[in-house]
C-alpha cells in the first residue's frame, strides 16, 4: 500500500546520546542508551539497552534470576537465542527477529539466559513505565516469533516491522492504551527515506543500529540515541539514509506521574519502593496481591 505523503515540518534532532558501556546480569556487556538522566525527558520510557557481540564471553553469563516491579520490559532480538523463565510460570524462547513483552506489574522474578555457546547475540531491551493505578496488577508475559510480528514493505527499499502501536493502518503486535507506545523496526536501502506521523503529545526518539541516518539534514550515527524535538507544529518525523540502514523508532505518551526507582523497581513514592525491597527480601514480591 502506498505511504501517505506528509507535508510540513518534521521533528528535528534535539540531542544525541552515544550511551554508556556497562555490564549487567552476570557480566553481559551492553550499551545503556537511555538511563535516569533521560527518564524525565523521554517518559514513559525508563531505560534502553543495546547488546551485541560475537564474543561468547560478552554474553554467556546471561541474566540469572532477578526481580522487577512497576513497569514493562520489551526485548527485541536482532540475532541469537535466549530462554525466559519466571516466577509466574511463564517460559519462552526468544529467537532472531522475535520479541518478548513482559508486564512485571506487582512483581516477577525471572531469568533470561542464552541458548547458544557461540555466534552473535544482539538486541535491545526497553523499559516502559506503568501508570500508578496499574503497578500492582497481575503480571503477564508473551513471546512473539519473527513470523508473528506485522511486517510490510510500503515501497521497494523500505521494510517496517510494527512491534507496538499502529503505522500506516497496520496494528502492531502489542497495543497499550495507557502509554500508547509506538515501536517500529525500520530497514532502509541506500538513498532511502521513511516518514511516520507522531502524536504531538508523544515523546519520541530514534536509534540506528546498523548504518546511520539523517533527520532534517542532521546526521545520526550508528548506536546513538537521537531525542526528537517536541511535536508542536510538526506532523511527525522524516528520516533519510545515504547508505543501507536499520533503526528503531520509539514514541509514547508521557504519564505525567512521579518516577521513583531503585534498581529493578519503579514506583511513584519512596514508601512503595521500600515495600518492594522488603517484599523481595522476604520472598513475597512475586506472591503479593492487591
Amino acid at each position: 500500500m502506498p505511504e501517505t505523503p506528509y507535508l510540513g515540518r518534521s521533528r528535528t534532532v534535539e540531542t544525541l546520546h552515544r550511551g554508556r558501556p556497562t555490564e549487567d546480569g552476570s557480566g553481559v556487556r551492553l550499551v545503556r542508551l537511555l538511563d535516569r538522566t533521560l527518564q524525565k525527558r523521554l517518559g514513559p520510557f525508563l531505560m534502553l539497552d543495546l547488546f551485541g557481540s560475537e564474543n561468547p564471553d560478552d554474553y554467556l553469563g546471561g541474566f540469572p534470576d532477578h526481580p522487577h516491579r512497576g513497569f514493562e520490559t520489551i526485548t527485541y532480538m536482532i540475532e541469537g537465542r535466549m530462554r525466559h523463565r519466571d516466577s509466574a510460570g511463564h517460559e519462552g524462547l526468544l529467537e532472531t527477529g522475535g520479541m518478548q513483552w513482559m508486564c512485571a506489574a506487582r512483581g516477577v522474578i525471572h531469568s533470561e539466559m542464552p541458548e547458544q555457546k557461540d555466534g552473535r547475540m544482539a538486541g535491545f531491551q526497553l523499559w516502559l513505565n506503568l501508570p500508578a493505578r496499574s503497578k500492582m496488577d497481575s503480571p503477564w508475559y508473551r513471546d512473539f516469533a519473527a513470523r508473528d510480528l506485522p511486517r510490510f514493505s510500503p515501497r521497494p527499499g523500505l521494510e517496517v516491522v510494527v512491534l507496538a502501536g499502529r503505522y500506516a493502518d497496520r496494528a502492531g503486535a502489542v497495543e497499550r492504551p495507557h502509554t500508547e507506545p509506538l515501536l517500529l523496526d525500520v530497514r532502509l536501502d541506500r538513498d532511502g527515506s521513511f516518514e511516520a506521523p507522531l502524536p504531538e503529545s508523544h515523546n519520541a526518539f530514534l536509534v540506528p543500529y546498523a548504518g546511520e541516518v539523517t533527520i532534517e539534514g542532521e546526521r545520526v550515527p550508528e548506536k546513538t540515541l537521537a531525542v526528537l524535538g517536541p511535536g508542536t507544529n510538526a506532523w511527525g518525523v522524516r528520516v533519510g539514509a545515504a547508505g543501507a540502514a536499520r533503526f528503531l523508532l520509539v514514541a509514547g505518551r508521557p504519564l505525567g506521574e512521579p518516577v521513583v526507582s531503585y534498581g529493578p523497581f519503579v514506583m511513584t513514592t519512596e514508601e512503595e519502593i521500600r515495600r518492594a525491597v522488603d517484599d523481595y527480601r522476604s520472598g513475597r514480591l512475586a506472591q503479593v496481591s492487591t
